[in-house]
Parts: C-alpha cells; sequence; structure tokens
C-alpha cells in the first residue's frame, strides 16, 4: 500500500503528529502495536499516576476539562485521555499492527508489518524512549533465590514475595515505588545514585507551575549547552498524589526506608554499594536550590515568600554491602531506567548504544524524523503537554520535505 506518511506509534507523540499531518491534508496512517496509548495500558504499574497536573494536560486542540484541575491522572483517566483525542481527529489508526521492519529505497520508505507492507515517502518514528527497561548486566549473578523485577513486570506490593524489597534507582520511578513498598510493610533498602531532587509544591504552586512560568521546560535544545547529559537526566524525584507531597529522600527515610549509594557490583553472592552518599545527596540538594532561586528571580510578588528546605539527611551508617543468599532480601526492583527499541529499524541512523542520532527529530536519512523522546526540541518534549510543539514543528519540516524545500 502506497501512503505519503507512515507513523509509528499511536500514544500521545503519534496522534499529535497524526493531527498536525491531517491539518495538512498530507495522507497518513498510524500503526500500532497493541491499542491506542498501549505503554499507559500494559506497562505502568497499577497505582501510578502522571506527574503532570490535570490543567497541564493537553494535545493540539483537545485539554484537561475534568473537576480536579490540580490533581492527576491515573493510568486509566490518561488512556481515557488519548483515546479520546484520537477519536476528536478521527487518527488513521491501524491497531494490533506490528512495525517488523523499516527500510529506505533511495526514494521510498518500505515499513513491513504483521498486517501487510506499505511504501512512504515520510516515516515518524513516534514508539517511545521506554520501550525496555534497563537492567544491569550484573543482575546476572544475583542468586537464584532472589526474585527480580522491573517496572514492566512490578503490578503492586501483593505480586512480590514477602520480605525485604531492594529498589534500585532514586528517579521518579524508585522512589514511587519505594515508598509504595514500605508502606506495604516491607522493609524497603533503597539503592541511591544521581537523582534529581524536586519539592512537589513550592510557594503555594504546583513546581512545574514554575517549571512553564521560568520558561525552563521551554528551552529549546539547541540552546543547551550539553544537550548530551540534558538528554540522559533523571527524571526528578516527584510523586502525583491527591495530597500534593514532596517524595525526596527525606520522606523516604521519614517512612522507614533504608539508603545505600549506587549497587556498584556483585561478588559472591553480595551487592557491593559505593559510598560517597553525602556528595551525592549534596549535589542533588545544589540543582534543586539553584532552580529554586531561578524561580525566585522571576519577580512575582505574592503572599508566599520564598522557601528553603533542608538538605537531604545522610544515614549515620550507610551500608556498603549487602549478602543477598541471607534472605534478608526476598526481590529486587530495578528502577534503573528505560531505553528505546529499535531492532525493527534497516537504516543507519543510530549511535553506538542503540539511539537515534537526530538533530531536533530530524534524522540523517531523508524524510525520517522522531517524537516523543527525552528533549527533543525542547526541555518538556516527552511530557504530554510538550509534543504539540515538537509535533508541529516535526511536521512543518517534513511537509517541506515534500514540497523540496
Amino acid at each position: 500500500m502506497d501512503v505519503t506518511t507512515v507513523v509509528i506509534g499511536a500514544g500521545h507523540a503519534g496522534l499529535a503528529a497524526s493531527s498536525f499531518l491531517r491539518e495538512r491534508s498530507i495522507d497518513h496512517v498510524v500503526l500500532e502495536r497493541g491499542e491506542v496509548a498501549n505503554s499507559w495500558r500494559r506497562e505502568r504499574w497499577d497505582s501510578l499516576r502522571l506527574l503532570t497536573p490535570n490543567w497541564q494536560s493537553r494535545l493540539p486542540g483537545h485539554h484537561y476539562d475534568g473537576p480536579d484541575p490540580d490533581g492527576y491522572m491515573t493510568m486509566g483517566e490518561v488512556v481515557d485521555f488519548v483515546e479520546r483525542f484520537a477519536v476528536a481527529t478521527a487518527a488513521p489508526v491501524r491497531t494490533s499492527t506490528t512495525v517488523t521492519s523499516v527500510s529506505y529505497t533511495g526514494d521510498r520508505y518500505h515499513v513491513v508489518t504483521s498486517d501487510g507492507a506499505f511504501r512512504a515517502r515520510t516515516v515518524v518514528i513516534a514508539s517511545g524512549a521506554c520501550n525496555r527497561p534497563v537492567v544491569p548486566a550484573f543482575s546476572e549473578a544475583v542468586p537464584a533465590g532472589v526474585e527480580q523485577f522491573t517496572p514492566f513486570d512490578y503490578r503492586g506490593p501483593e505480586k512480590l514475595p514477602d520480605g525485604g524489597v531492594l529498589v534500585v534507582g532514586a528517579s521518579a520511578t524508585g522512589v514511587q515505588l519505594a515508598a509504595e513498598l514500605q508502606r506495604s510493610g516491607r522493609q524497603v533498602t533503597l539503592s541511591v545514585g544521581e537523582h534529581t531532587r524536586l519539592p512537589r509544591t513550592y510557594r503555594g504552586r504546583d513546581i512545574l507551575w514554575w517549571m512553564d512560568a521560568s520558561g525552563v521546560w521551554d528551552q529549546r535544545y539547541d540552546e543547551i549547552d550539553d544537550l548530551t547529559r540534558a538528554r540522559r537526566l533523571p527524571s526528578p524525584q516527584l510523586a502525583g498524589t491527591p495530597e500534593r507531597t514532596t517524595l525526596d529522600l527525606n520522606a523516604l527515610t521519614g517512612l522507614g526506608v533504608q539508603l545505600v549509594g549506587r549497587w556498584a557490583a556483585i561478588r559472591d553472592g553480595r551487592a557491593l554499594f559505593s559510598g560517597g552518599l553525602r556528595n551525592v545527596f549534596a549535589l542533588a540538594d545544589l540543582k534543586q536550590q539553584r532552580l529554586l532561586d531561578t524561580f525566585d528571580a522571576l519577580g512575582l510578588v505574592d503572599d508566599n515568600p520564598p522557601e528553603r528546605f533542608a538538605p537531604t539527611t545522610v544515614p549515620a551508617a550507610s551500608r556498603l554491602q549487602l549478602d543477598l543468599r541471607s534472605g534478608e532480601i526476598r526481590s529486587i526492583v530495578w528502577a534503573t531506567g528505560f531505553r528505546p527499541d529499535y531492532h525493527w529499524l534497516d537504516v543507519p541512523v543510530l549511535d553506538p548504544k542503540g539511539r537515534l542520532d537526530h538533530d531536533g527529530g530530524v534524522l540523517a536519512s531523508p524524510g525520517l524524523y522522531a517524537l516523543g523522546l527525552p528533549v527533543l526540541r525542547r526541555r518538556k518534549s516527552t511530557f504530554i503537554h510538550g509534543i504539540s510543539d515538537d509535533a508541529r514543528d516535526i511536521v512543518e519540516h517534513l511537509a517541506g520535505h515534500l514540497a523540496g524545500r
């Protein structure tokens, strides 16, 4: 089948691209391996809520209009939100259609799927940045008696065996799972490396309101000094809860979570952790304070003066090793990040680590584009509310390519 554009992925990024393609009368098809908003349906744990407040949930011509603008959507609500957008824009989605190969013949892309093949002048890859959990190679040395999980496997505390849990990674996923498991009655040990500390609210407003108001999230990729680092920064320690509470390491310590350093290796069944937690904490505290100073410099006058937060408390004695054969730890949850999966992409546009090598979502192969990756064109690129600007830019470039510009 011939079509001008193939969009791969029917999440919020692919559907945003579809809406702008439709606006420009560019014929296209959106291919989805599962259902619309598939990753929100299948690859999230049960209690997860969006990190962004409801008022910030918006797609092209579509926004949250419910009764709780300051709340945070559940996964079911996110799925409904994205589904309604797909219906409203009449997106030409083909569900249960897995892409198995994309190749370039010199003037067309050949897209092979589980339901036939397509020839297209342009392709937009919107398959997401979190297709596979990242787990360190030394996980293979974990003793057989300790069960291992990733955020894709985890649904809730009841699915884990009784006993202690080691959560590895202290970004948004790690701190949320550590808190949930500790509250369930298990003793949680959290392995902490580099992280981004943020309060849930600042001076009476959601911290993400400040990110918007300050222009931080609108910063373009070509204005960032160290773009590679910006694209790999850990997600902030935030949770979307009705109480709008801060979930940082101090909060976890208050719940009884035990903190250890970054997991460095396994030797003879023992997990070995790095020292230097004091330095790791100090760096995260410093970065938080610099960001809050940026917000204060906006000069907004209200009844809420600038706030200062207590530094992260360093444990009196942090363990440097843990015997995984002792029975103290019965399960491990790897909250160590995610990576995209492009095993089906037969076009030479990947860097040595398997990531797309792109310039603001424009790839070196003519007519090939990407959406939905970290800091693709702006700092807000991976968030639902951040996709509209990126998708508009990409489709504008795509239309210029089709016109021979």
